[in-house]
């Protein structure tokens, strides 16, 4: 129980032995995170106790860990019943985000769980129930939160340097080929094989980040993010796959600022991610990779943050700075469910999934499908501030728009329930 290890333990502040850390997942995300936990932290600090995969014969590192003598479990409660830990790092599929956050709470551990927080809204709301019962705590890593020019860049928006906010808009086009759709069971689908919401898609899986980090840093707090009340959603298939593989979507906040977010995989080039926020008193622009977020202001005053792309693991490092001395959350289930309920707007908003027409569906000898013309389309659209079925678009179905204030249950809401 948790309230069993807490007794015992506290709440590990001032802990003098190494930090114990279970990871849930050593595919994708995990194999780096395992090399990250093995090879960043001196064995004072943490140590890697143990790992949790079904499948670990097909993870690059798992000869690493063999290598070092750290055992690897098929399941997590199989793992429990032999290691304990202090912190749980879970880099799982989108469907067991939550119930292993849950189990991990259970045993007595704090938590860093991949991105984006779960499928359905419903879970994600176990999820803080949970932890209102317990000093505990989770974090969800989208890795742009726990860095320093986004966390300074929201602490300012929140002191009003640059005004009110009036409206945000963010793109990001990353091409991908069919072997992308093909690499597990659950990839392109909104639900998988035993029943459970994943709602696998360019908005809460790869670019899940970009929806996220606007509601974020529209939070009152440092650890909040904006209220979305509705949303309406353009989305459609060139993958022969259960979901959409590009979306764009209007989002309003409770405090009347509009989002609107542009992602897709059916393209043939990168472009991306890159953000803009207008406000009262000035102009927060990011151009991507390798660039810096600038402001500047109407007087004339300028700041530049820094690229948010250049420490993904310091997610990793302050989660066990957190377990060891203490701290304050960064990225809680409370404000990630922003993004999950954006999301299950978007779902809702669509009647079906449409699917790209077929004489602009391209495909390479390599696997890679685009449809021709999107991006112009997104690029457009973006630059205009309007959805793509606003900006030239015509064959992208639009959406109904979808009230999202007092959403509790996905899929709910339904097309045409009012917005504003």
């Amino acid at each position: 129980m948790v309230e069993q290890r807490e007794a015992m333990d506290g709440i590990h502040h001032g802990r003098e032995k190494p930090l114990p850390v279970i990871l849930v997942g050593i595919g994708g995300m995990g194999d780096s995170t395992a090399r990250a936990l093995l090879e960043d932290f001196s064995p004072e600090e943490c140590i890697l106790r143990a790992a949790v995969d079904p499948f670990p014969e097909k993870a690059p590192v798992y000869s690493l860990l063999r290598q070092r003598g750290v055992p690897v479990y098929e399941t997590l409660s199989r793992c429990l019943k032999e290691m304990d830990g202090d912190l749980a790092v879970i880099t799982s599929p989108i469907q067991h985000h939550v119930p292993q956050c849950l189990e991990s709470l259970r045993a007595g551990m704090s938590v860093l769980c991949e991105k984006p927080l779960t499928g359905a809204v419903q879970d994600g709301r176990r999820l803080i129930d949970a932890l209102s019962r317990t000093s505990l705590w989770v974090e969800i890593g989208y890795q742009w939160s726990f860095s320093l020019p986004i966390q300074n860049l929201k602490r300012d928006i929140g002191h009003g340097i640059w005004g009110k906010p009036v409206r945000m808009k963010s793109l990001c086009l990353w091409p991908r080929n069919e072997s992308y759709f093909q690499r597990n069971d659950w990839a392109g689908k909104r639900m998988d094989d035993a029943g459970r919401w994943v709602l696998d898609s360019p908005a809460n899986n790869a670019m899940a980040h970009f929806l996220h980090n606007m509601l974020y840093l529209l939070g009152d707090r440092q650890s909040e993010s904006a209220v979305p009340v509705s949303v309406e959603a353009n989305a459609c298939r060139a993958f022969p796959i259960d979901n959409f593989d590009s979306v764009a979507c209007r989002v309003r906040t409770d405090r009347g600022v509009e989002l609107l977010f542009f992602a897709s995989h059916a393209v043939p080039d990168i472009t991306g991610p890159v953000f803009e926020l207008e406000c009262t008193e000035g102009i927060i622009v990011y151009d991507g990779p390798g660039s810096s977020i600038n402001g500047r202001g109407r007087d004339g005053a300028a700041i530049e943050y820094g690229d948010p792309e250049t420490d993904h693991f310091r997610k990793l490092h302050l989660a066990v700075e957190r377990a060891l001395r203490g701290g304050e959350a960064v990225c809680p289930p409370d404000a990630a469910i922003a993004q999950t309920l954006c999301v299950n707007g978007i779902q809702d908003s669509l009647s079906g999934i449409p699917e790209a027409p077929p004489d602009l569906i391209r495909r390479s000898e390599q696997g890679a499908v685009w449809i021709e013309g999107l991006d112009s389309c997104f690029l457009q659209g973006f630059r205009m501030w309007k959805l793509p079925s606003e900006a030239g678009c015509s064959w992208l179905e639009r959406g109904g728009p979808v009230n999202l204030r007092g959403y509790r249950r996905f899929p709910g809401g339904g097309r045409g329930t009012g917005g504003d």
